[in-house]
């Protein structure tokens, strides 16, 4: 089986993300999306966001750029759930406005998580 590491898709009029029946075991833990780096979204299966991100971002107290890294990943944070039936995840509007998109969207695997950008 092929591995997926792009895919594009619609938003539906709820907001909502259709993720490929491929990929769904991957985010089973839950997903969480928040702002990246540039204009497009991080999506993160719960357990790598548990595991890996989470542990990056408890850094010094007094550190600069772990604060910087904290105020850009937790603002506007949301951890979501892919429903079970059509493994649609709902991306809330300040995020697509965030990441300038509309409808159509591209996903690229970037390592353990995904860059979700405007078409």
């Amino acid at each position: 089986m092929a591995t997926v590491d792009y895919f594009e898709r619609k938003l539906d009029e709820k907001r909502r993300l259709t993720i490929p029946a491929e990929l769904r075991a991957e985010f089973a833990s839950g997903a969480v999306v928040t702002r990246g780096f540039k204009q497009y979204l991080h999506l993160y299966p719960k357990n790598v966001w548990e595991e890996d991100v989470e542990p990056q971002l408890k850094g010094s107290i007094l550190d600069e750029a772990t604060a910087d890294l904290n105020v850009q990943f937790r603002m506007g944070k949301i951890d979501g759930v892919i429903d079970a039936k059509q493994g649609r995840l709902m991306i809330e509007q300040h995020l697509l406005d965030y990441a300038g998109i509309s409808r159509d969207v591209i996903a690229v695997r970037a390592g353990k998580y995904w860059r979700i950008q405007a078409k």
